[in-house]
């Protein structure tokens, strides 16, 4: 499953309640649960470890937060370099895995030097907006149906740069061993990541955003040398302004 979780709050409450959270995550029931947006010792979800509260309720042993950003939003916001202690307060994304994990690599990811320009619906002209450093990373794990790699990112929403990174993450991961499983929230469509990534999006399209009325599919599941059989399905919670994207394998 993949999940952008929005810091754990849904957008009608400004703060997160970690028990609604841990519920959530827990009624997923998922074997390998990639998560987006996760936020460590933040004063906006309770100083909570996300990561480890998720673990915790779906009773994954294995799991792995990696930081895109370190401090507070709105004060010490600065790129994570991988060197932050422990329990620093960061942002970035989260794998987790009921099965051993037997290895990890983490991917920084290409950042937009500067100001860029973004058009939103409505406006004439772009906007010049300042994009957040990304990060990816992969677990090679030992499942039921063999050894296979599992990637988690959470790309640019800017549409001429989100290409770029995932193009530089399919080469980073070449040598990982196959199945290769890509998943995220990659801010783009499915036909556009099938095409840049060159790997095959597992199920059938599946609407993931807006959570109120979805008409967009930015969360994936892409895959290399899977040949088994897959059921893509969506799930709605009480947090995120997205839906979980599940994928069952066979």
């Amino acid at each position: 499953m993949t999940f952008n979780i929005l810091h754990g709050r849904s957008p009608e409450r400004s703060e997160v309640d970690i028990a609604i959270f841990a519920d959530a995550i827990k009624s997923l029931d998922a074997d390998v649960l990639a998560l987006q947006e996760v936020d460590r010792n933040q004063v906006r979800s309770g100083r909570a470890d996300l990561t480890a509260v998720a673990a915790d309720a779906m009773g994954a042993d294995h799991h792995l937060f990696v930081a895109a950003l370190a401090g507070s939003p709105g004060a010490t916001w600065t790129a994570a370099t991988g060197e932050e202690q422990p329990d620093s307060a960061a942002y970035g994304i989260a794998l987790l895995s009921r099965f051993p994990v037997t290895s990890w690599e983490v991917v920084r990811l290409p950042v937009v030097p500067g100001p860029a320009p973004m058009r939103f619906p409505g406006r004439r002209l772009p906007s010049l907006v300042r994009e957040e450093p990304r990060v990816a990373m992969a677990a090679t794990i030992d499942a039921p149906l063999g050894t296979l790699t599992v990637a988690n990112t959470h790309l640019s929403f800017l549409p001429w740069w989100h290409g770029h990174q995932l193009r530089t993450l399919v080469r980073a991961l070449q040598a990982t061993p196959r199945p290769l499983l890509l998943t995220g929230d990659l801010n783009m469509g499915a036909a556009k990541a099938a095409r840049v990534s060159g790997l095959t999006p597992l199920g059938e399209p599946s609407a993931t955003f807006p959570v109120e009325s979805p008409t967009a599919q930015l969360d994936h599941v892409l895959a290399d040398g899977f040949d088994g059989t897959a059921r893509a399905s969506v799930r709605q919670l009480p947090v995120s302004d997205h839906l979980a994207l599940v994928i069952d394998l066979e």
